[in-house]
């Protein structure tokens, strides 16, 4: 009787099928239907991504690309799914679906310079589509008209433009892709042009400063773009100022800053800016730097000319850059800190502590910054605001949804950024306005009762004012015949008695069909066993031989629906019974410390002819063995029995562990307790309930115990001065674990304090709480005089008193400042002045009425705006020294060689202070006393030999003392002539004869010139090869015996001797130890007959070492 029926209905989809194949050209026909037609094509595109189709852009960066397919995409996003079990081949497999565009690739911002060589600018972008894509380009909004410019060129989706002028082409652009299914628009692209303009030629005027004085030099840049990098060359390329502590190119502004000008600075300067794009480079006119001669510039407080600015902002993830500089005199050392915070430990100083760098900036790092400029004349401080900003970034995306005809549409768009983002919604490249059926609120986009029209590509847009991102989606309204898939025809079910069964009949179908059961050939009907719900089965309650049948699930749409034809298929189901399974897990409850291990046994009784599965389970959720780092392994030994070993246990695997016992007919489980004990866990946050100038009273809740009891708290206090977290003293000493409160004492004033607490059991100690918000303790006087005392030095008429000064975290408040206390020696009554600069370590008292080398009792004390604090220890300390009053007496001067004078004295006994040395001042007989060479001794030294002077020349030379005051009156002048110069002549070597150890010497006699020094003499000079060290022997006459020494070579050279000095040396002689010839290092020499009758004499026996 089945069997006609079967027949009709295979007949009838034959038919429907044919029908489809032949329909009318642009009669609407359903995407079912078209998928089956287009089964044998070999298109390889898929409607539900069987490829990978990213749907997501961003203007500022290109997101990963997804590779889910359209089944994996539901299961992360719940909204509109209410076509009915629509088929999984019908959603992955079949790869002839159309599908609307999905952007590959899209435009990126260009920066094209203007004199490249390359005169072409492509804007690419590329999608892929079924049927393929088609392309439109938009500038700031406009569609571009390709045909209005012959520029202007389409390759693909690429936009060329040829000969680029920047007055027109100069612009954001977007790409447009569409096909039949809708339109897509791209994120937008910048195309922008880099070039450097020139410098004018206007000639730049100098700059006239005094020294010590500070100075800038501005760099007045050409336009360019992008930004540049600055330099400054001085005087001519390619020599660069080098920056320093002193000199500092700001590369915001381009200009040259001086903090301190000094002689050595006078010159030119010219600005070298830089494009790195174009790696083209301009110079500026030069800008001459000069000197005043007015005076030099006192020593002033700190100025700061280069800062950032009172409010700037940063992207997340980039690098900021602060400038902070300052003119002074002594030059400003420069610090930074972060207000209420700590500057971030990535961060990083650069060029003298001018710059401060801080890579991969994070929200956290956002606040108030200050720079600090100071020297020991006072100090300037700057402050602005870092502002973090984020772009926005997707966290919840729109996917390709298809809904039935009717069905509502939800779709939500969620992004994060700072400032918030703001949400639009386009359709097919349009903007999407609110109508009846159509809501928009925050990113959330309803249309209510979907129908064709709807179709369509859809974006969401999520933007800030620092950017904005696209994320796109297809919508389908689809209508298809119920079908079942070939793995759903037929099924059977194995089930244990009196348990419950479920048969689900899940064809596809659009809209949503109707179902009826058959079992056997009747049709299945409500009653105590069977239960039908639409769209599953019969449920049977009680599972006996009765109930086990061969059943049918039919689908019947009891008529057309949407156009759409009636099938009527079944699926078959056969079920058998078998009896139940019983499991145990043992042990059942069981106590652990960390790093203790323990094997769970799981037995179980089940049907021998059925496979039996063990599953893990730690409180509900499956056991990863691969992520668990080898706590967890699972041992089967036998097959009805399984043991789980968990290894090394932590806190975290304690709960409740199932086994679960699985069998095709039925599944069983069981549990077990595992309880872990381990060191507490971190108490609650922690709150400050009250704030002195010494104490903080704390509070916390309890943490977990971890099932030992906890002993005890501690207490830990963090400051902007300590080394990280340090355990502090409380009230009560020991708190125990019961308690909530306790009192930190012995607390700074005026400091900024974070507190954390940490318990303790028998087992260990726990992590910490979370820190408490920071306070800052209140002020109190201060109690902490400054140490090392001391002083000295300075000027005429000076006192100098210098200390260590107290740091911050003992200034106990604001106004911190010294009070400076001083009186001479054996005197009544203190001289006290107020120093205002916390970091100020001197004070110069000046008196011109105190001589040099007074004593004076010192101390120097503290106060803030609580009151004044302690002084320090008394000390003594004597003003400054007095000059040298008097010359030095008995000042000779000899002349010693032509180029060496010998002069000496006697030093004069002072008492306004310990001489340093002395300065020798000598000029030439034709010379002015104002161009004298200087030279200086140290200590007690009464002589110096002048060096390095010319012969036969007459010199004046005066003597006088210094000290640390400065120089006192010269001497007189005295006189010296330097002797003329030795002989130039050379000894001419004639004879060099070798008797075993001897070298026997000849020469001619040197002739000295009308201006030259006698011939006094000769020298011999004997020294190893490769050595330094000689040995001299003096003789009077032309001709020496030399004895050589055992080992090596050896050199022998002559000189003439004369009140000026040794002569021009004679050709080197080189001479082996052992016998052997005799040769000459730099000329041949022509040895005299062993017959000759020349004489030779060892003139003087005493050898000296010297070194030449």
């Amino acid at each position: 009787m089945a069997l006609p029926w079967k027949l009709f209905l295979f007949l009838s989809v034959m038919g429907y099928l044919s029908a489809l194949t032949k329909s009318i050209p642009g009669q609407q026909t359903s995407y079912a239907a078209i998928l089956r037609i287009k089964s044998g094509s070999s298109s390889s595109s898929s409607l539900f991504n069987a490829k990978n189709r990213p749907r997501y852009s961003s203007s500022l960066q290109s997101l990963g690309h997804y590779s889910q397919s359209w089944r994996e995409r539901a299961k992360h996003y719940s909204a509109p799914t209410n076509l009915y079990h629509f088929s999984e081949t019908f959603r992955q497999d079949d790869e002839s679906v159309d599908y609307g565009p999905v952007f590959i690739q899209e435009p990126e911002n260009v920066i094209f310079p203007m004199d490249s060589g390359e005169k072409k600018v492509a804007l690419n972008c590329e999608a892929r589509g079924s049927p393929t894509p088609s392309y439109r380009w938009l500038r700031n909004g406009t569609e571009i008209d390709l045909e209005s410019d012959y520029r202007y060129s389409l390759i693909d989706g690429n936009f060329i433009i040829s000969n680029p002028d920047e007055m027109k082409d100069s612009g954001q652009y977007q790409c447009l892709a569409a096909n039949s299914f809708g339109s897509i628009l791209s994120r937008e692209s910048t195309l922008q042009f880099a070039y450097l303009g020139n410098f004018s030629g206007r000639v730049r005027s100098a700059v006239s400063v005094r020294e010590g004085q500070g100075v800038v030099l501005m760099c007045s840049p050409p336009h360019h773009s992008p930004e540049v990098i600055y330099s400054w060359i001085f005087n001519e390329f390619p020599s660069y100022v080098a920056e320093d502590s002193r000199r500092f190119i700001s590369q915001e502004t381009g200009n040259l800053y001086i903090a301190k000008a000094q002689a050595s600075d006078v010159g030119s300067y010219i600005c070298l800016v830089k494009n790195l794009l174009t790696n083209t480079r301009v110079m500026s006119p030069p800008t001459p730097l000069t000197l005043r001669n007015d005076g030099v510039m006192g020593e002033y407080e700190p100025k700061i000319e280069v800062h950032f600015p009172y409010t700037f902002t940063a992207a997340k993830g980039t690098t900021v850059k602060m400038e902070c500089f300052a003119l002074g005199n002594p030059v400003p050392t420069i610090s930074w800190r972060k207000v209420s915070g700590f500057i971030p430990s990535k961060a990083r100083l650069r060029k003298s502590q001018a710059v401060l760098e801080i890579p991969n900036v994070q929200l956290e790092d956002a606040g108030t910054y200050e720079c600090k400029a100071e020297n020991f004349r006072g100090k300037n401080a700057f402050r602005g605001q870092l502002q973090v900003y984020t772009q926005p970034q997707w966290i919840e995306k729109i996917n390709d949804t298809q809904l039935d005809s009717g069905d509502q549409l939800r779709w939500e768009c969620k992004a994060t950024a700072k400032p918030r983002a703001i949400y639009r919604w386009l359709k097919n490249g349009l903007p999407l306005l609110p109508q009846n059926r159509i809501e928009m609120v925050n990113g959330m986009l309803t249309i209510h009762n979907v129908n064709q029209s709807d179709a369509g590509m859809y974006q969401c847009l999520a933007e800030n004012i620092y950017g904005i991102i696209y994320g796109s989606a297809e919508l389908k309204v689809l209508a298809s015949a119920p079908m079942f898939e070939l793995n759903q025809r037929q099924k059977t079910v194995i089930i244990t008695k009196g348990k419950e069964v479920v048969l689900e009949c899940k064809p596809q179908a659009s809209p949503k069909p109707t179902i009826s059961w058959m079992k056997g050939d009747k049709p299945v009907r409500q009653n105590k066993s069977f239960f039908i719900t639409q769209g599953h089965a019969p449920g049977v309650y009680e599972c006996n031989r009765n109930n086990s049948a061969r059943s049918s699930c039919k689908k019947n749409a009891g008529g057309k629906t949407h156009g759409v034809a009636v099938l009527l298929v079944d699926k078959i189901c056969k079920i058998f019974s078998t009896e139940p399974s019983k499991i145990e897990l043992t042990p059942k409850r069981t106590e652990l410390t960390v790093g203790e291990s323990i094997v769970l046994s799981c037995k179980a009784i089940h049907d021998p002819t059925l496979d039996v599965i063990f599953s893990w389970f730690l409180n509900g959720k499956a056991v990863d063995f691969e992520k668990e780092d080898g706590h967890f392994e699972s041992i089967r030994a036998q097959t009805s029995s399984a043991d789980l070993m968990i290894r090394n246990i932590l806190l975290v695997h304690a709960g409740t562990y199932g086994c679960r016992v699985q069998t095709t007919a039925d599944s069983v489980s069981d549990e077990a307790e595992l309880l872990v004990r381990g060191p507490p866990g971190s108490p609650g946050v922690v709150i400050v309930e009250e704030i002195t100038e010494s104490t903080a009273t704390l509070s916390w809740s309890t943490g977990v115990d971890n099932h030992s009891p906890i002993l005890y708290y501690n207490l830990q206090a963090r400051s902007p001065f300590s080394l990280g977290w340090q355990t502090v003293k409380t009230v009560p000493e020991i708190i125990s674990g019961d308690m909530e409160s306790a009192m930190v004492v012995d607390l700074n004033p005026w400091v900024e304090y974070e507190f954390r607490v940490v318990a303790t059991n028998s087992i260990g100690t726990g992590d910490p709480s979370p820190s408490s918000r920071v306070i800052r303790t209140s002020e109190a006087v201060p109690k902490t005089p400054p140490a090392n005392v001391s002083g000295g030095s300075g000027r005429r008429h000076e006192l100098v008193i210098t200390w260590e000064p107290v740091s911050e975290e003992f200034q106990n408040g604001e106004g911190f400042g010294y009070i400076v206390a001083f009186r001479p020696n054996d005197t009544r009554g203190w001289k006290e002045k107020m120093v205002t600069s916390s970091d100020a370590s001197k004070f110069i008292y000046r008196d011109e009425s105190t001589p040099p080398l007074t004593p004076f009792e010192v101390k120097v004390g503290v106060y803030n705006n609580k009151g004044d604090g302690p002084f320090s220890d008394i000390v003594f300390i004597c003003s400054a020294e007095g000059e040298p009053s008097n010359p030095p007496a008995d000042v000779k001067a000899t002349g010693l060689s032509a180029s060496e004078i010998l002069v000496a004295w006697k030093p004069f006994k002072e008492n306004l202070g310990k001489s340093l040395g002395f300065e020798v001042s000598y000029w030439k007989d034709m010379e002015q006393e104002e161009a004298a060479e200087k030279v200086k001794t140290s200590g007690n030294e009464s002589s110096i030999i002048l060096t390095d002077l010319e012969g036969n020349t007459l010199y004046h030379i005066t003597v006088r003392a210094y000290n640390r005051a400065g120089f006192g009156p010269p001497s007189n002048a005295v006189e010296a002539k330097s002797k003329k110069s030795p002989p130039s002549q050379a000894p001419s070597i004639v004879d060099c004869k070798r008797n075993g150890p001897h070298v026997s010497l000849g020469w001619e006699a040197v002739r000295s010139l009308a201006n030259e020094s006698d011939v006094k003499g000769y020298k011999v000079m004997l020294r190893q090869e490769g050595h330094s060290n000689s040995q001299v022997f003096h003789t009077q006459t032309t001709s020496a015996v030399v004895l050589i020494p055992d080992s090596g070579f050896y050199i022998i050279e002559v000189r003439a001797v004369s009140e000026g000095g040794d002569g021009t040396a004679s050709s080197q002689i080189r001479v082996p130890a052992n016998s052997g010839k005799v040769t000459s290092a730099t000329t041949t020499l022509h040895n005299i007959s062993s017959t000759s009758s020349l004489t030779l004499l060892l003139a003087l026996v005493v050898p000296t070492t010297t070194s030449w």
